[in-house]
């Protein structure tokens, strides 16, 4: 079993999707739901292949499935949900088997998922883009009141 698969089991980890989901639950924009974060991986890992990345898929995985746990945290202490996804994807992956290289690697693109740069490193450049492009705002009924600029904003399916 892939280490993301174990990730996606961890009964700590769907109580924390849980959590988010209850604390969104009456939120009229974009929600951090399993699916975001499913859509977040897949995205990333079509990217890769799209550009002949090096990057391995159990790395992707991980690093889309709990770029934003920190939202708990966020609801709960006030804490910035990098900041908080970060502390909290050490702990799964460290318990899940991932070597220290990676743990730095997934955690570094974590924290920096909300910079539009490629100067963190390409797993952080994928995970910002496939964030933005999961998003299906031309169909979202909140558009008009999103925070997103006009260029920010997916006005079409295709990526």
């Amino acid at each position: 079993m892939q280490r993301y698969q174990e990730i996606i089991c961890d009964k700590q980890y769907q109580n924390m999707i849980e959590k988010i989901r209850e604390y969104e639950r009456d939120r009229e924009f974009c929600c951090h739901t399993l699916e975001h974060f499913c859509d977040v991986a897949r995205i990333m890992y079509i990217l890769a292949l799209e550009e002949g990345s090096y990057l391995e898929q159990d790395i992707i995985y991980a690093t889309g499935l709990l770029h934003d746990i920190g939202r708990v945290w966020e609801y709960e202490k006030g804490i910035s949900h990098e900041q908080a996804s970060v502390e909290i994807a050490k702990e799964f992956l460290i318990k899940y088997g991932y070597k220290a290289n990676e743990i730095q690697i997934i955690t570094k693109a974590i924290d920096a998922h909300r910079k539009e740069t490629m100067e963190e490193s390409v797993l952080a450049d994928y995970l910002y883009r496939a964030d933005k492009l999961s998003r299906n705002c031309f169909t979202c009924k909140a558009k008009d009141r999103c925070k997103w600029s006009e260029e920010k904003k997916n006005a079409t399916l295709v990526l």
